[in-house]
């Protein structure tokens, strides 16, 4: 099994499909948590196969971009078709599977490769890029940047995450400072620390240029 031949066409793969979409999933998102996951399996002794091909295909069956059966199936033939074993496509796929946030409530059990792909994806997610993410999502849903009479909600459902009744700043409360303190691994959270310390500090920016003071 040619490991690189087979990453070049999953490049490739994943490239073709992503490479328009514009709500923060897009192809340079998975390049980011291809190369973070990288750099956190290098840290924790993952498999780095494992972790690159999982983070390379991490969005490919995501619900809120497919119909998220047929495109499992459709990744499982592609892995058949680059000659993978049935086990490591059984690994690929539990971790596409099993990171979601899902507002809260995904709780599948990770291997350690699917703690590492969770932890890169959810680095994107936080610091610069997570804030520029956010705002590009919600203008693509027609989001809010901010409404001061709507605060966030606590305990949410899977339903009332998805269903996209909140602004931009909302969302900071109600995902994106949380992930810092849900990393899996001494490198997540590590890399985490720096990207949270950032949002809070834009947000302490962005309050006061809303309210006129600098």
């Amino acid at each position: 099994m040619d490991k690189e031949q087979i990453l070049t066409n999953t490049h490739q793969f994943v490239k073709e499909t992503l490479s328009g979409e514009a709500s923060g999933h897009d192809w340079w998102h998975i390049v980011r948590v291809a190369k973070t996951a990288l750099t956190i399996a290098k840290s924790e002794g993952a498999d780095l196969f494992i972790c690159e091909m999982a983070a390379l295909l991490h969005d490919m069956a995501d619900s809120k971009l497919f119909d998220e059966a047929k495109a499992l199936a459709e990744v499982k033939d592609f892995l058949s078709q680059q000659g993978l074993t049935a086990d490591q496509i059984d690994q690929i796929t539990n971790i596409m599977m099993g990171i979601s946030y899902k507002g809260g409530h995904n709780t599948a059990q990770l291997s350690l490769e699917g703690q590492v792909v969770q932890d890169a994806d959810r680095l994107d997610a936080i610091g610069a890029i997570g804030i520029a993410r956010t705002m590009a999502y919600s203008g693509n849903k027609g989001r809010l940047i901010h409404d001061p009479s709507k605060q966030p909600r606590e305990n949410l459902t899977l339903e009332d995450y998805r269903k996209g009744e909140d602004t931009a700043i909302m969302h900071f409360y109600e995902k994106l400072l949380k992930l810092k303190d849900l990393m899996n691994t001494k490198e997540g959270k590590h890399l985490a620390q720096g990207r949270h310390e950032f949002m809070g500090s834009y947000l302490q920016q962005f309050y006061a240029e809303w309210d006129g003071e600098r």
